[in-house]
């Protein structure tokens, strides 16, 4: 497991990033005086809105692309390869989260926050796949 010490820090930085947005949304719902769960209405105007959805959006992207990095360190994905996989899956995070928080058209859906979620679903997708074809060999 040493050879994926680069992979093991990316989804520790994935994990920090969710829980980090966790305390963010928490904290910003708090401080507005509104109560926890989802920002009604639903308006990408909203910044409590914003944040609550990217922090929704860390945790649904996360377990779909950790198990996958578990899979791979166990059917022995070259750790180049999965460690080049994980840091650009946590790049795309960190991207999408900036573009969404800041708001405008550019967080507005079907365009470039869309994109980068797409891309993030992507790389987990060639994942699956590159740890599949491990698996098999």
């Amino acid at each position: 497991m040493e050879a994926y010490w680069l992979s093991t820090l990316g989804v520790l930085a994935l994990c920090l990033l969710s829980v980090a947005l966790a305390i963010y949304s928490g904290s910003s719902k708090g401080f507005a005086g509104k109560l926890s769960g989802p920002v009604i209405p639903a308006d990408d105007d909203n910044s409590l809105y914003r944040i609550d959805r990217v922090h929704m959006n860390s945790v649904e992207a996360l377990a779909p692309f950790v198990a996958p990095v578990l899979l791979a360190m166990m059917v022995g994905v070259e750790p180049v390869t999965l460690a080049l996989l994980v840091w650009v899956h946590l790049a795309i995070r960190l991207v999408h989260m900036i573009v969404y928080l800041r708001g405008g058209n550019a967080a507005k859906g079907g365009s470039l926050r869309t994109i980068l979620y797409v891309s993030g679903a992507l790389v987990t997708l060639v994942l699956v796949l590159v740890t599949g074809w491990a698996a098999l060999r």
